[in-house]
């Protein structure tokens, strides 16, 4: 069975791969713009479908690129199915990807608490 799970990661992984070049050199929609990156994909273990997680840095760029990569979903997949030879090209699912941003807002509040921590302890000494 473990061999199933190694098989669905490698074709995961490239097809990350190729989706995020096909993005970025073959789709000419002015919707996609600025800073964004496929984070991963997850394949089912049938290889019928392919969440794509797209994490995108600016906030007024979110809708309309999701809404432009979901309407280039078809050409994603043919494309995808031209350069990775596998029987079944999955169907591309594309989601955003938030858990970068929640992150950054972590470790900002992080920082926070640990300045404030100094802060403290300066004012204690002092």
């Amino acid at each position: 069975m473990s061999f199933q799970y190694e098989r669905t990661d490698r074709i995961a992984e490239e097809m990350r791969r190729e989706i995020d070049h096909i993005i970025r050199e073959d789709l000419n929609d002015p919707r996609i713009a600025g800073t964004f990156s496929i984070t991963r994909v997850d394949v089912t273990r049938d290889l019928r479908y392919a969440k794509v997680f797209v994490s995108i840095l600016e906030p007024e760029h979110r809708a309309p690129m999701m809404a432009a990569l979901k309407k280039a979903a078809g050409f994603v997949r043919r494309a995808v199915g031209k350069r990775i030879l596998i029987r079944y090209t999955p169907e591309i699912l594309f989601e955003l990807d938030t858990n970068i941003e929640y992150g950054v807002r972590i470790a900002s509040l992080i920082d926070h608490v640990i300045a404030e921590e100094e802060k403290r302890t300066e004012d204690a000494d002092s």
